[in-house]
């Protein structure tokens, strides 16, 4: 209760007078995202640690990494900047960012449309790493970028891993590629120092999981639930037996997400032997639904503690 109690308070303390954001404007071509630090004290963080040696400290202190996931560009990308910070700040371990794309197959209604608003408002590739060279020196958590291979084809493997190195983005999860095609992907992924999640699901034949697991870095992304992304009324039981199976075949950490909305879940998940608890539609909501950016990211910074004080 005194270390939730302390996150509590440091957390209000460094955000309380840090949203100093621009207003939001109906206009779909102001892709401005220029932002005022949320301290003018904050020096650049430390070079942080990769996600497989978050996961390694944090088991060494007995504790379940907290991966909240935001849509960059929505509201804009002046907010997602401040957002990434407020993550940051609050206690989260990693955080994933996704990368808006027009045909989002493994996400649910709240992200797609996330990922709409922001492409209607000019977000692209270019913008969101011009974004995250400004902000990701600030940060003492690694980010991993969240895309559909789409885009990492169009830009070419070995080019969109180097800039993803050069932008300090430790870790990459593709939900569309299946394991026989990430060959290449992990092949200039482990030359870039990029880890590469993989996903596996409910569905997943032991054999396939196994082979999944041995070549996964970072850590294994367990989807807890069939179907896309979004958030759910509770989260399968099936969860607690797949986390055990992979644990069976492999000593890597195991994230769970899709599905996960509540301090409850996260509780519940972290209960079953997950080492990583993932929590995205939630997240993308409370800054998709919000009045104004200031007023979401005051109630993400409100969600955050909750769900990193489940944790605790």
């Amino acid at each position: 209760m005194a270390a939730a109690a302390a996150l509590k308070a440091t957390c209000f303390l460094q955000l309380k007078t840090s949203y100093s954001l621009p207003e939001r404007r109906s206009s779909t071509t102001n892709t401005s995202f220029k932002f005022k630090p949320i301290m003018a004290s904050i020096t650049t963080a430390a070079p942080t640690v990769g996600l497989a040696e978050t996961f390694s400290r944090l088991k060494q202190q007995g504790k379940v990494a907290f991966i909240p996931y935001i849509t960059a560009g929505d509201p804009n990308l002046s907010t997602t900047a401040e957002a990434l910070k407020v993550l940051d700040l609050c206690g989260s371990d990693i955080i994933e960012l996704g990368m808006p794309y027009s045909d989002p197959l493994a996400d649910g209604p709240v992200i797609q449309a996330a990922a709409t608003r922001s492409l209607a408002r000019g977000t692209n590739f270019d913008k969101i790493i011009a974004m995250l060279k400004e902000v990701v020196p600030e940060l003492s958590c690694p980010v991993a970028l969240f895309s559909y291979y789409n885009p990492i084809l169009k830009r070419g493997v070995e080019n969109f891993m180097t800039i993803l190195n050069d932008t300090g983005v430790h870790g990459l999860v593709v939900p569309d590629v299946p394991l026989e095609e990430t060959e290449i992907l992990r092949t200039e992924a482990i030359k870039k120092n990029i880890e590469l999640v993989l996903l596996t699901t409910p569905t997943t034949p032991t054999a396939r999981m196994k082979a999944i697991v041995e070549v996964s870095e970072g850590f294994v992304y367990l989807v807890s639930s069939i179907g896309v992304t979004g958030a759910r009324a509770s989260v399968s039981e099936k969860v607690q037996s797949l986390l055990q199976e992979i644990k069976e075949a492999s000593n890597k950490p195991v994230a769970v997400g899709f599905g996960i909305s509540t301090p409850e879940h996260v509780k519940q998940v972290a209960g079953w032997g997950a080492d990583g608890v993932i929590v995205g539609s939630a997240m993308v909501k409370i800054l998709g639904d919000a009045k104004s950016p200031e007023e979401g990211l005051k109630e993400l910074e409100a969600f955050t503690r909750s769900l990193k004080s489940a944790l605790l």
